[in-house]
């Protein structure tokens, strides 16, 4: 408990409804959080109210607040732009703050007579740098591909201390370098080369060609065919690796796609990001959750972009964040120019979507170890389910019975999208007479909730679920809702509804469907659920069945009860095993006499 909450109420009842920037600080005066607001007044109030329904971070942040400063601004624009540049300035401990374990990467080409092209962590060396690129593969490979298309040198020879010291090495033999230690390449033709391979890794090598087609024929036209030799197997080298880029060839000339995906711990963001037709570069941030009032994208888009001079015509986005047209003002500002902020529905820019929502999915995978395809299915029905977070932990029960005999349930537990068989149980009915779905499944859910109330038993039947799925449609629903609520339990509860020909359809709420078929990861868990839960529950069923057609048959045997039949079946478990008994083994197991045994043993074997 905060013992400076009624200061910070008394304070924050004098602060002015304007927009603005709020400064949280501990004790030690240290900044420990710093939000905008439209309206200060409103918006610092809601963290220091009487009963807050705060989260466990946000609780923790208000807990070492001592104190706070602010800063009136004339628009929330103007917080907004404030509000991140503060942030990356003082980097509180509990605001998100993007980090990527790469770090930036540069393509350097050094100063001096005869310049290499490398990649560099770092500007701390003399030359010229493009960049800064947060994809490091991508930069090694652009560097790579620049050096073998334009045949640089890539050894550790100094030039032009080192001409003529020793023969070429291989590279020069096989074609993957000009040759530059021989002495016979100038430092202005070199030059012209580096500039041809700088063009190329900045534009893919469109202009490139172009340039050097004109200059092969100019040069065949003065009769310089060696010269026209090297730069028609130049072309061929840049049109080649133009081939090869085309699996990155997105056709989208300024373009960044931005894609979520989530996991218990928090979310993982892809922004991939095109230019001139081609996939450019990719970075891939995890980021905490906060609190759950706020929107992870809106806070991610703002740090990201702001002070960024590369801002794309169009940038993709899975949803609307919250704020978008004061984010646009921001990218617009800065890329001084129009900048769409755009919800591909369906085309190219939709599958580009898929391909950003699939990187952001492999890494949360890798956090959650998890395939890339569960953490999307988890992401796709919690979301359309309405929960706050991807359900982790599903329990399912489906009931199963033959008229009123055999009648049975069984539940099955997936966790992370799999499932998990040695927290399966099965339920015997107990209560119900006659045939009754909507009663046999408030008595089974009832009993296995209980085990949470009063925690006991296993580890499994002790722990609650993140959401239930009953096999079933809104009756089954609506049979069961008063029971959580009987015992105070908030578990989100669906069903799974199938249609006429035992397929899913879609989820069932109290009163209404939600349709989940154009949700193509999520319908493919919930029928995969499905179809786990109903095999489970009919096997138990069956198994039930057949062990009250041997007892039946057992007890037509004079001087069999149901006990000694009981007995025997738990004895044996299988008709196979059953059929395998002498007529001696079961006089000893059901302690019959021997002429009722052998009676016994010839029922048994017409079973």
């Amino acid at each position: 408990m905060n013992t400076r909450l009624p200061y910070l109420r008394e304070k924050t009842s004098k602060l002015t409804a304007s927009p603005g920037v709020y400064i949280m600080k501990n004790r030690e005066g240290g900044i420990i959080y710093i939000g905008k607001a439209k309206n200060l007044k409103k918006r610092v109030t809601s963290y220091f109210r009487e009963n807050p329904d705060h989260t466990p971070k946000v609780a923790a942040m208000v807990s070492k607040v001592h104190d706070y400063d602010f800063i009136v601004t004339d628009s929330e624009f103007e917080a907004l732009v404030l509000e991140c540049s503060l942030i990356k300035q003082h980097k509180p401990r509990y605001n998100i703050l993007l980090k990527d374990d790469k770090g930036y990467s540069y393509i350097r080409i050094s100063d001096e007579e005869f310049p290499r092209i490398t990649t560099e962590k770092n500007t701390a060396e003399k030359g010229k740098y493009l960049g800064p690129y947060t994809s490091s593969y991508i930069t090694k490979e652009a560097v790579s591909e620049a050096n073998r298309v334009f045949r640089l040198p890539t050894c550790r020879k100094k030039f032009p201390q080192d001409f003529r010291k020793e023969r070429p090495c291989l590279n020069y033999h096989i074609k993957n370098c000009m040759g530059v230690c021989r002495g016979k390449i100038s430092s202005e033709e070199y030059k012209e080369i580096i500039s041809e391979a700088e063009q190329f890794i900045r534009s893919g090598g469109a202009a490139s060609v172009e340039r050097m087609e004109a200059e092969m024929n100019k040069a065949a036209e003065e009769l310089e065919f060696e010269k026209a030799a090297i730069l028609r197997d130049r072309i061929a080298a840049v049109k080649k690796a133009s081939e090869k880029q085309k699996m990155v060839d997105s056709g989208v000339e300024s373009a960044d796609v931005i894609g979520i995906a989530e996991y218990s711990g928090g979310v993982y963001i892809s922004v991939l990001m095109y230019r001139e037709n081609r996939l450019y570069d990719k970075a891939v941030f995890d980021v905490e959750k906060s609190d759950e009032k706020e929107d992870v994208l809106s806070d991610f888009m703002v740090q990201f972009y702001h002070g960024r001079g590369d801002i794309p015509r169009i940038v993709a986005v899975e949803y609307m964040p919250e704020g978008a047209e004061l984010i646009g003002q921001l990218l617009e500002s800065q890329a001084n120019r129009s900048v769409k902020l755009y919800q591909p529905q369906r085309g190219q820019f939709s599958e580009l979507m898929k391909l950003a929502k699939s990187n952001s999915a492999e890494y949360a995978a890798l956090k959650s170890s998890r395939t890339g395809k569960e953490v999307i299915a988890l992401e796709q029905l919690g979301k359309c389910l309405g929960l706050a977070n991807p359900p982790e932990v599903i329990e399912a029960y489906d009931i199963s019975n033959l008229s009123s005999e055999s009648m049975v349930a069984g539940m099955v537990v997936f966790v992370g999208g799999r499932p998990q068989k040695k927290a399966y149980k099965k339920f015997t009915i107990k209560e119900q007479q006659y045939q009754n779905d909507y009663g046999s499944m408030r008595e089974v859910l009832k009993r296995r909730l209980m085990h949470i109330v009063n925690q006991e038993g296993d580890e499994y039947f002790t722990r609650k679920p993140d959401l239930i799925l009953l096999d079933g449609g809104t009756g089954h629903v609506h049979a069961v809702e008063p029971l959580l609520k009987e015992l105070g339990l908030e578990i989100p509860l669906f069903g799974m509804v199938k249609d006429d020909k035992h397929r899913t359809r879609a989820i069932a709420t109290g009163g209404r469907e939600i349709q989940i078929n154009n949700l193509q990861a999520a319908f493919n868990l919930v029928t995969k659920i499905q179809d786990e839960v109903h095999r489970f529950s009919v096997s138990f069923m069956h198994t039930k069945h057949k062990k009250k057609t041997y007892s039946s048959e057992l007890l037509t045997v004079k001087g069999i009860g149901e006990k000694k039949a009981a007995k025997i079946l738990m004895e044996y478990k299988t008709k196979e095993n059953l059929r395998k008994a002498t007529a001696e083994e079961l006089a000893r197991i059901a302690g019959i006499s021997p002429e009722t045994a052998q009676e016994l043993w010839e029922v048994i074997q017409s079973l």
